[in-house]
This record gives structure tokens, sequence and C-alpha cells, in this order.
């Protein structure tokens, strides 16, 4: 089992809620210098892993918050050797997650970006824009690394699709809660915690909510369904606001709901 999925499933046996703040790299006053303190704030704030997000000039996946946060970082001159490079000396013994599109990743090299991640607490990575049926382009590169592909499922997906994408996850399960892009305060199906239960009894890894997740009201009701949750443009806003004391105050209540 890889450290991913291992950690996590640590963490639900002690009856914790997993909870992964979603933050953007470079997006800091200090740019990408700023990344290696805003892990360490997550890490000491109950994070159950940290989703780090690569700036991308075409992200098909982020709501505005998050992509006014690529926007920002990329202005700070953030790419992702640099991200890689920054994340080389950072030391924590909470799994990071990198979040980014395939098309950073292939100019980089795709087995030369594994390589060098596995010298890092990176042990997961989210494509939003890579299906299942597209994976050969960067599975064959994991198989000897403990870095997870971490398959996103949405609600679109049939059952037959569903129990196919969790098949032997190795990370977590990402159950996308809306159709669209991120965001905060979004309206959620009536059905959708529903939804939530059927793809937990199908998946044998952690299964996490993600999208417009914003609220510990949001956080308590999914957890009647899943492990746990994704919270990305809280996370990301609050912090850009400077409301860190908030920000900590919501991560430590929320791993105990």
């Amino acid at each position: 089992m890889k450290t991913l999925r291992k950690h996590l499933e640590m963490l639900k046996a002690d009856g914790k809620t997993l909870i992964v703040p979603y933050i953007m790299a470079g997006d800091h006053a200090r740019g990408i210098d700023g990344l290696p303190e805003m892990i360490a704030f997550l890490a000491a704030t109950g994070a159950s892993a940290i989703e780090v997000g690569i700036p991308f000039s075409d992200p098909v996946a982020d709501g505005p918050v998050i992509e006014l946060a690529g926007i920002r970082s990329l202005k700070n001159g953030t790419t992702l050797t640099k991200v890689v490079e920054v994340l080389k000396t950072v030391k924590t013994d909470v799994p990071l997650v990198i979040m980014s599109y395939l098309n950073p990743i292939y100019k980089y090299g795709i087995e030369k970006f594994i390589t060098d991640l596995k010298s890092t607490a990176v042990k997961g990575l989210i494509l939003p824009d890579v299906p299942r049926e597209h994976e050969n382009m960067i599975a064959p590169f994991l198989t000897d690394s403990d870095i997870a592909l971490v398959p996103l499922v949405t609600l679109t997906s049939i059952p037959e699709r569903q129990a196919e994408l969790v098949k032997d996850a190795e990370g977590f399960i990402y159950a996308v809660t809306v159709n669209g892009v991120t965001g905060a305060d979004r309206d959620y199906r009536a059905d959708l915690n529903t939804h939530l239960a059927q793809l937990s009894e199908l998946a044998d890894a952690p299964v996490l909510a993600g999208f417009g997740v914003s609220s510990l009201a949001h956080v308590e009701n999914f957890r009647k369904a899943v492990d746990g949750v994704i919270v990305g443009s809280y996370i990301v806003k609050a912090l850009n606001e400077s409301r860190d004391d908030e920000v900590a105050d919501f991560l430590k209540k929320a791993s105990l709901l």
C-alpha cells in the first residue's frame, strides 16, 4: 500500500475526518518562496494531506477563486520546475498531493517529473484533464514510485464507470460534488449524499468529497456519506486575505467532526 492511502487509512481508523486543504503554489506575498511556510502552517493545523496546485494558463476545473490564484502565481513567476525544486527542500510528515494539468508535466518531461518527485513529500497526483483511458501516458512511470494517481469520480459517472474508476485506487477517491468547476457557495443536488454513500460502498480506498466545500456544516453533512473533504476555494481566498487564524480554526474543528 502506498504512503498516501496508508496515512489516510490510519487517520480514518483513529476516527478522524479526513481534511485535505488546497493551496496554489506561488500564490503568496513571497511567491514560490512562501510555499514551505504555507505547507508547514497547514500541516500544523490538522491537514490530513495537502493538495498543492500548479498554476496553468488554461485550467478546465478551476473556479474563479482558484483561477485568480493561478494568475497571481504566474505573475509571481511560478513554474513547475521551481515548484519541484522548492518541494525538494520541504520536510513534512503530511503527504503532499500535486494537482496539475498534463501540459506542464508533459513539457517538464513525464518520466523526469516523477523521478524528481521521488525525493519529495509528494505522495499523490491529481490530473483532472487525463481520463482513465489515457492514464497509460503517466501510470507506467508511477509503478515503482510511492506516488498514487488519484481518480476523480463525477456525478455523471454511471455505476459501472464508478466501479472501474475506484478499482485498485492507491491513494483516495476524489468525489466531485457538482457538475462544473470549483468554487464556494455551490448548491448541491438533493440526492448527493445518496450518490456519495453508494460510491463509498464501491470503493476500498477513502472517499473525499470536493468542489464547493466551504463551511463546517458542509463537512458535517458530507461526513455522513464519505470519509472527508477537500477544501479549495475557501482556503485559497482566506489565506489571500490573511485570515490565517480562521483557516486554522476551520481545519482543527473539521477534523473532529
